[in-house]
């Protein structure tokens, strides 16, 4: 059983990562030939089934042109959680409350970009209490690990059912030692699931966030188009900083040994490359959130390190 839980984290960003590929509510514009519709400015792909209207004429030419009747959508500013009726369960209770949101703070902060970091972070908050478990049951498996290592070498290559059942009931001991609950550890880890597709489909179904230019980044547009069309090294930097933060996200809450040979470890690398190539396809959007639940959980996982409770009690 050694190193499950950091086994089943990294099977679950790879779940993550295929349902990204495979699924999702957002229905693309075509047109006539059945082609993807693009914003002639930026080389996104356009959304057929945003939540409210868009403000660039460009945009708004190009929705008219594929007969999509945008006058009866609300205005952005005017949104209401209850705006085109209800949707099915997933738009209604996850993605148009959290539109909603970002939209309700845009109004304050006057930026869609910084409503969508200050609704990342405050989300954030709100999951704190089971965040700060989940770490701090990685610092008690890391206090723990010496006796889980030489449990390993103890029963290696003994296969035998007694000899399992032994390992088994040693193991159970060790967790009840160092208040260790396994579960725990995953539960966010299957809230981040919902949350990060809802973000998703908000960023493509809001014109508000998808349309703006926030620190030099179009919004809407993918790091790849950034890049290879308009020439933006912003977009790099961007790209940059999901690697950054993705690694130290991973590796400040290893439970495993950190010589080079770990396969953990190495698995971990081999994720967050992975995560990087997704994110060239992202809207850069979805990146900045990326980035800022990063910087959270890197924040969060220094202090729990610094915390007293780590010292002994979970």
């Amino acid at each position: 059983m050694k190193n499950n839980r950091k086994k089943n984290k990294i099977k679950l960003i790879l779940i993550l990562m295929i349902i990204l590929l495979t699924t999702g509510c957002t229905q693309s514009l075509k047109d006539s030939n059945k082609k993807v519709v693009t914003n002639p400015e930026t080389g996104q792909n356009l959304t057929k089934n945003i939540l409210c209207k868009p403000t660039n004429k460009d945009v708004i030419k190009k929705y008219e042109e594929n007969k999509v009747e945008i006058n009866k959508l609300p205005d952005c500013d005017n949104y209401k959680v209850t705006s085109g009726g209800y949707e099915g369960l997933w738009t209604s209770l996850f993605v148009k409350p959290l539109a909603f949101i970002i939209l309700f703070i845009a109004k304050y902060v006057s930026s869609a970009g910084l409503a969508l970091i200050i609704t990342s972070i405050s989300l954030r908050l709100i999951l704190y209490p089971v965040t700060k478990k989940t770490a701090m049951q990685s610092e008690l498996i890391k206090k723990a690990q010496p006796e889980l290592d030489r449990l390993e070498k103890k029963y290696k290559d003994k296969t035998d059912t007694e000899s399992i059942m032994k390992k088994s009931n040693e193991m159970t001991m060790i967790y009840k030692k160092y208040n260790i609950n396994p579960v725990s550890g995953c539960i966010y880890a299957f809230l981040q699931l919902p949350i990060f597709f809802a973000f998703l489909e908000a960023i493509n179904r809001v014109p508000l966030l998808f349309e703006e230019n926030f620190l030099k980044l179009q919004m809407g547009t993918t790091p790849y188009v950034g890049l290879l069309n308009n020439g933006n090294w912003f977009y790099l930097i961007l790209i940059a900083l999901v690697g950054i933060t993705t690694y130290f996200s991973f590796n400040l809450n290893t439970t495993t040994s950190q010589n080079d040979n770990n396969p953990m470890k190495n698995m971990s690398n081999i994720m967050t490359i992975m995560i990087i190539v997704m994110g060239l396809f992202m809207p850069a959007a979805l990146c900045i959130y990326w980035i800022a639940t990063n910087l959270f959980t890197i924040v969060q996982n220094l202090i729990v390190k610094r915390s007293k409770i780590v010292n002994g009690k979970a």
